[in-house]
């Protein structure tokens, strides 16, 4: 490895990836990653995997999977995507983001077998490994160099051709599927179920969040076809009693191998609580049989945090963020905040991608939101202001929706509204809205 003296800045590594072809237009192959990791001495292979798809909830689940490891002594990797604000947030160590030069370092090692596999794909008339190809195989240097005992892997995209796939995971969890990336996996329940069920491995555990009953049948027959055992939300586990508290909830779950009573957590929602649920189904089934996780491991959930997910940026006024890009995830993110907020007003401030469904976002947020700001990310790929705001005119009225075209602007006027009205502020519809927003409120008084 090279001297720390010799490294490059993250900033010119990250430029690098980003000239690679983007995440949201992967390559369906294996093949690539495959190739890489073997030239790497196939690292996949030397640690167990924890691998977690579905449509939403596979972040927030997989930090609680990690959290809970940790407290177990365990050593961990994480890898999920996207980022919020510095690519070190995919890669995590012992549940902390890894260090700049670390990231750097484990890019540098491998750059070589990139460079080689990039040549053959060139050779054979394909376009070199992606960004989130080659992000996964930094991942698994850094996790090879740490060296770690599990890694937590959340899939990018799909499942059956994510990048991640290349690994077998001992333990595969489905968190809720629903529509989403349509034209790349498939516009019905059934044929995304399908895409994200491909993770779970012949001999594995299958550990299944909440799912629509023609997700749940797909899951289904994808574990009996492997051979995998099957652990189902609300059957086999799930939550016994939930109760909103001061700064989150407190939960009594219960498990395949015990109950665990009382449990804080400190992030608020229904959904929030399914996913512990989950994560603590799938460390039993990793870690235990016949007995459950002691209580000071289950406790450490009380330690979780889940960034960009109705995450509070500001302070008087309450200014929050959320991630949700897709109807299902919005109607999730107004039923948490029917559940856990009392706001006198609320002024939403949404921006979203023009390649998702805007329509169902906004009717989903629609009965929360007494006015929209309708704006624009940071991203080449943010719908313009006046499409959302059109589409936003016709479902909330146009005395409910404001069109500002600059999202620093827009969260201003956002701003300067709830503390005139004793109100709060949520900037949603993508994970670059939340991260665009979390900038500009650490920046304000």
């Amino acid at each position: 490895m090279l001297e720390q003296a010799e490294l490059p800045e993250l900033d010119d590594i990250l430029d690098e990836l980003l000239d690679r072809q983007p995440e949201t237009d992967p390559v369906p192959t294996l093949d690539r990653v495959a190739a890489v990791l073997e030239l790497m001495g196939d690292p996949q292979r030397t640690m167990q995997v924890l691998h977690v798809a579905g449509t939403n909830g596979k972040t927030s689940t997989s930090r609680m999977v990690d959290q809970l490891l940790t407290a177990a002594g365990i050593r961990t990797g994480r890898f999920t995507s996207p980022h919020l604000r510095s690519v070190t947030e995919r890669i995590c160590l012992d549940n902390e983001d890894i260090s700049a030069a670390a990231l750097v370092a484990a890019y540098e090692e491998i750059r070589p077998l990139l460079d080689i596999i990039d040549q053959r794909e060139e050779e054979a008339g394909q376009p070199p490994l992606t960004f989130f190809e080659a992000l996964t195989c930094v991942a698994f240097a850094a996790f090879a160099d740490a060296p770690v005992d599990v890694a937590v892997l959340e899939v990018g995209l799909g499942g059956r051709w994510d990048a991640t796939n290349v690994a077998d995971g001992r333990v595969a969890v489905i968190t809720p599927i629903d529509l989403d990336h349509v034209g790349i996996l498939g516009d019905t329940i059934t044929a995304i179920a399908a895409e994200k069920a491909a993770i779970i491995k012949p001999g594995a555990i299958a550990v299944v969040g909440p799912q629509q009953p023609e997700a749940l049948a797909v899951v289904r027959e994808r574990c009996e076809e492997v051979g995998a055992q099957m652990r189902v939300f609300g059957e086999d586990f799930g939550i016994d009693s939930r109760a909103v508290a001061l700064g989150g909830q407190v939960l009594d779950l219960f498990g395949v191998e015990g109950r665990y009573p009382e449990i804080f957590l400190p992030v608020i929602g229904q959904h929030q609580a399914e996913n512990a649920a989950v994560a603590l189904a799938a460390v039993e089934a990793l870690l235990v049989e016949g007995l459950p996780l002691s209580g000071e491991v289950a406790a450490s959930l009380g330690g979780v945090t889940s960034p960009g997910r109705l995450e509070a940026v500001h302070r008087n006024p309450t200014i929050l963020v959320d991630s949700a890009h897709n109807p299902a995830a919005a109607h999730v993110l107004a039923a948490a905040l029917q559940d856990s907020y009392t706001f006198t007003d609320l002024t939403v401030v949404f921006a979203a991608m023009a390649d998702k469904d805007l329509r169902g976002m906004l009717q989903a947020l629609e009965p929360v939101a007494p006015l929209l700001v309708a704006t624009r990310n940071s991203s080449p790929r943010s719908a313009s202001a006046e499409q959302v705001g059109e589409m936003a005119t016709e479902i909330f009225g146009s005395d409910r929706v404001v069109i500002i075209p600059e999202l620093e602007q827009a969260l201003s006027s956002a701003e300067q509204l709830a503390r005139e009205r004793a109100g709060a502020v949520l900037a949603c519809g993508s994970v670059v809205t939340a991260a665009d927003a979390a900038v500009w409120a650490e920046g304000q008084p």
